[in-house]
């Protein structure tokens, strides 16, 4: 209902034909059988008024007036009856709210601020009945064409008044109220709630077919009139165009076709901890009040909280999310992405009011890669059988090669310490044997905030000696099938370092690299940077630059020198891009950004990065 012209008869005439009580309200008592509008007042009285007043009506509250002079609003806790011409009159303040708006304004109020400040004086009051409430048309707040902004204020509810920009805007709000709190009464059927229960339908076939930008405007207004099922699709149009947020799916967790994509998805918030509203106890009660058995509430938030829920759907859409899992979960999400887009189309939803995979969603491994641009790629692709062009594809999220580790990223600042692994040509999973500490395996897939702080120091854990130095390391594998176990929260390097590159190299080629950042708080301790490369369970070589100091063993490749990459008139930042840059196009080394910072990688803990200490040395 918008546009230059506006028909109120039209408008208000609809509205007294849809008349009846919410499902709350008692009929017999006669308050609501009644149609809400009356006779229009005549041009005289509206003169009259104004000429009380000392001030022109605003265009449409003027014209509301003409065709019916006041109205039933029936805005439930809210206000109840708008006055005719005879009955408005200025608010004139009389609870002094001006000087507790006023004082709240500070040095630089904004300008929204300054005009509810003074609304209380200046505000004209139209309602006749209400609870506590009061709606009050502003004069100073207006625009070019004379319309007056319309404030509601609750005084129960110790919040700011609601703002709406003119009596017609909020009269449209309060006829969107009205269906909204009928629209559970089965025998509420009328033009509008055809019309809007048509619309949800077409946005549903709209958002199939890849047009959910078309289908968003029609289900935003379909749930300001609370039409049914508007709000779990409108959920899950949203809920990919922000994956990080939640929302709420209703009574669809109970049904069994959509049991297995939504109920996990209502599980991630309570299983990150982020619920607040009593706990597990009052999340299950919620699940069970809709409908889903608690102990299958029960077991989907506990593997959700475990890192160990997978998400399988059937048919071919369910062997694309296999395979892409299997990328994903040794850090390949960019190809992983790949597998999923191209397999899209072939989502079918197990009932009409699924339209989009948010299954993907809850996944540990798989939920991470859906981005925001992702999501809306999601969206912007046919499925389901229907039809439509394709979205461009988004880019890939990965940069090549090591040079990543240098700037600032999520989760990592360009002077954060890291270290890492590679072994050629094995199976990620072996790792934990040849370097991790005894019966070391493989975690559930971890959120890197926890994977890259430091394992436990060793007084922390029994049997653990004082000089030890093991790592929490994230396992996965480069596009150059190199298997990694990489720490992006590593101590300092100091002369007890063992090179665990032996050890790793008995399947393979290994390679070991360390940085230690600068650290004023250690008497200025200088970077360090070290390199090593074993093969066959022998060092082939190594070095390690400790400021201007280079220590070096074997035979180093030339394009590998140190001597040539840590050069004292590039800084510190350079030396180390030199080196990371090298080690990408001499030995083809990588390591995965986005699994790294925002995904979710197995972890284990390594075996010492440091010997015992010898006769005569200190820890």
């Amino acid at each position: 209902m918008s546009g230059e012209s506006f028909n109120w008869h039209e408008f208000l005439g609809r509205w007294q034909e849809e008349w009846a009580p919410r499902e709350d309200e008692d009929e017999d008592g006669g308050q609501t059988v009644v149609p809400p509008g009356r006779p229009g007042a005549d041009e005289a009285a509206i003169g009259a008024a104004e000429e009380r007043l000392g001030r022109r009506l605003p265009p449409s509250y003027r014209e509301f007036l003409a065709v019916s002079d006041g109205w039933h609003v029936d805005e439930t806790a809210g206000v109840y009856q708008l006055g005719g011409a005879a009955d408005i009159d200025w608010f004139q303040d009389p609870f002094d709210m001006t000087p507790l708006y006023e004082e709240s304004l500070g040095d630089n109020p904004r300008e929204e601020d300054v005009l509810l400040a003074g609304m209380w004086q200046r505000a004209l009051r139209l309602e006749t009945d209400s609870d506590m409430s009061h709606a009050l048309l502003d004069p100073g707040d207006s625009d070019q064409d004379g319309e007056w902004a319309l404030y509601v204020y609750k005084g129960w509810s110790g919040e700011l008044p609601d703002r709406y920009p003119s009596f017609r805007a909020y009269m449209e709000a309060m006829y969107r109220d009205f269906h909204s709190d009928r629209a559970e009464r089965p025998d509420f059927v009328n033009a509008t709630t055809r019309a809007q229960d048509a619309h949800v339908e077409e946005a549903r076939l709209l958002a199939l077919r890849g047009r959910y930008e078309e289908a968003l405007p029609l289900l935003e207004e379909a749930l300001a009139f609370g039409r049914p099922r508007s709000a779990v699709l409108l959920n899950q149009l949203r809920h990919l165009l922000a994956p990080r947020s939640s929302r709420d799916y209703g009574y669809l967790v109970a049904d069994p076709r959509y049991l297995p994509e939504i109920l996990p998805v209502e599980a991630m918030t309570p299983a990150r901890g982020e619920w607040r509203l009593g706990g597990d106890d009052h999340w299950l009660g919620m699940m069970t009040a809709r409908g889903a058995a608690r102990k299958t509430a029960e077991a989907v938030l506990s593997t959700m909280r475990d890192g160990t829920h997978r998400y399988a759907p059937p048919g071919p859409w369910g062997r694309a999310v296999a395979e892409a899992w299997e990328s994903a979960r040794w850090g390949a999400t960019d190809a992983a992405w790949r597998v999923l887009r191209d397999a899209l189309p072939r989502w079918e939803a197990p009932g009409p009011w699924l339209i989009a995979p948010i299954g993907l969603l809850a996944d540990p491994v798989l939920g991470p890669l859906i981005t925001p641009e992702r999501g809306r790629e999601i969206l912007a692709t046919p499925r389901a059988g229907e039809r439509g062009p394709a979205p461009d594809p988004v880019p890939d999220l990965d940069p090549p090669g090591l040079a990543w580790l240098t700037e600032p990223v999520a989760n990592r600042g360009p002077r954060d310490g890291y270290r890492c692994v590679w072994v050629e040509g094995i199976d990620p999973a072996r790792l934990p044997a040849l370097i991790g500490e005894e019966g070391a395996e493989l975690s559930a897939p971890a959120d890197p905030r926890d994977a890259f702080w430091p394992a436990p120091r060793p007084h922390e854990r029994e049997g653990v000696e004082l000089w030890e130095d093991r790592a929490v390391v994230a396992v996965g594998r480069t596009a150059g099938a190199w298997a990694f176990a990489f720490d992006g929260g590593s101590r300092h390097l100091n002369k007890l370092f063992l090179s665990p590159a032996p050890a790793a190299s008995s399947s393979g080629r290994a390679v070991v690299v360390w940085r230690d950042p600068r650290s004023s708080s250690s008497g200025d301790r200088p970077a360090a940077f070290h390199l090593s490369v074993a093969e066959g369970g022998e060092e082939l070589y190594a070095f390690t630059v400790r400021g201007t100091e280079i220590q070096r063993s074997g035979a180093i490749p030339e394009a590998l020198d140190p001597a040539l990459l840590f050069r004292p008139e590039d800084t510190e930042l350079d030396c180390e891009r030199h080196v990371l840059e090298a080690l990408h196009a001499e030995l083809g080394l990588s390591l995965p950004r986005f699994a790294l910072t925002q995904g979710r990688l197995r972890t284990f803990i390594t075996r010492s990065w440091t010997r015992a200490p010898r006769a005569g040395e200190g820890l």
